[in-house]
């Protein structure tokens, strides 16, 4: 998943006009208290207010540190 795709899913969670009450919730200049999963027209992008993936962590149990040796 890219960070500055050029077609993003519109969520208020993400938009530059609003800002965060809680996790579910957005305050809208113009609409006021919202979901965070609505949009409206004024919908503009903000690339900071995305929280990305958290990375894959690498599993390492079935293996021995014997194979990794040279």
């Amino acid at each position: 998943m890219k960070l500055f795709r050029k077609h993003m899913e519109k969520h208020c969670a993400y938009c530059a006009h609003g800002s965060a009450v809680g996790e579910t919730q957005v305050a809208c200049p113009r609409k006021g208290v919202v979901d965070a999963a609505g949009h409206c027209r004024r919908f503009r992008y903000d690339p900071l207010k995305r929280v990305p993936p958290r990375p894959a962590s690498l599993k390492t149990e079935p293996y021995d540190a014997e194979e990794f040796r040279l």
